[in-house]
């Protein structure tokens, strides 16, 4: 374990201690929260017994869903502004700015426009964590080395070719560094969008439990949305590593 990685861990368990002392000794009473050894004992419990498997699974699937769109669509449009200056030029004001625009006010609109399943949802996910990707996916691009651009040329690699074998390999840490971005955004936009219309799922649940002071059930969900965004976000790191220290950049 690295010394970062040990500091980070050191922080983390402190806080969980000290949140548990304050709960413990009653500064934060068990209406508001129960202390963290009772919220993994009750996660333990949920995922047991089954009761909650269908909403994870529904929440977890979409998340997915919405992933691989803003990673499929991020890359895809980022290969293509990075081809026209003034395409990027034009739009690089409006990536600044995109995420201040209230995403979900659009809720109602995607209904009319997909119905009231799981389409919309995704949408929403895909929306937030697209413009990540394409941000980090440009970044990526910016740094591609010349001679390997006239390599593809000397070799008469077309467009397609050259960014499947020669840019997108190139770019591939920072496209990461988009996908574990786009991880938290996906979740972010489906959770989001359960909380405000559905009738599953894990946002639903953790409305509901919110709305009934249900504590057991609710931060359960919160902790159990955490390891799963954090297992996702280590692994794609993991990877990350291998491809820089492969490169000796690690």
């Amino acid at each position: 374990m690295t010394r970062a990685a040990t500091w980070r861990t050191l922080l983390l368990l402190g806080a969980v201690a000290a949140l548990e002392a304050l709960c413990l000794a009653g500064v934060i009473d068990r209406i508001t929260m129960q202390p963290p050894h009772k919220i993994l004992i009750d996660l333990w419990r949920l995922l047991a017994s089954g009761s909650l498997n269908r909403a994870i699974a529904k929440t977890l699937g979409n998340a997915a869903a919405a992933f691989a769109v803003a990673m499929a669509l991020g890359v895809a449009s980022g290969l293509v502004i990075h081809r026209f200056r003034r395409l990027r030029d034009t739009l690089d004001p409006l990536f600044a700015t995109y995420y201040a625009i209230p995403v979900f006010a659009f809720y109602p609109l995607l209904i009319v426009l997909f119905g009231l399943g799981d389409a919309p949802q995704i949408f929403i996910g895909a929306m937030l964590g697209v413009v990540a990707v394409i941000v980090n996916t440009l970044n990526g691009l910016d740094r591609v080395p010349r001679v390997l651009l006239k390599t593809a040329r000397v070799n008469r690699l077309s467009p397609l070719q050259t960014a499947l074998q020669v840019t997108l390999p190139c770019a591939a840490p920072f496209i990461l560094t988009g996908a574990k971005l786009a991880v938290a955004y996906s979740l972010i936009g489906i959770i989001g969008a359960e909380f405000i219309m559905s009738n599953g799922g894990m946002g639903y649940e953790i409305s509901f439990a919110y709305t009934n002071f249900d504590n057991a059930t609710m931060y359960p969900l919160i902790v159990l949305i955490l390891l799963v965004s954090i297992t996702i976000n280590i692994v794609i790191a993991r990877w990350e590593k291998r491809i820089l220290a492969r490169r000796g950049l690690a």
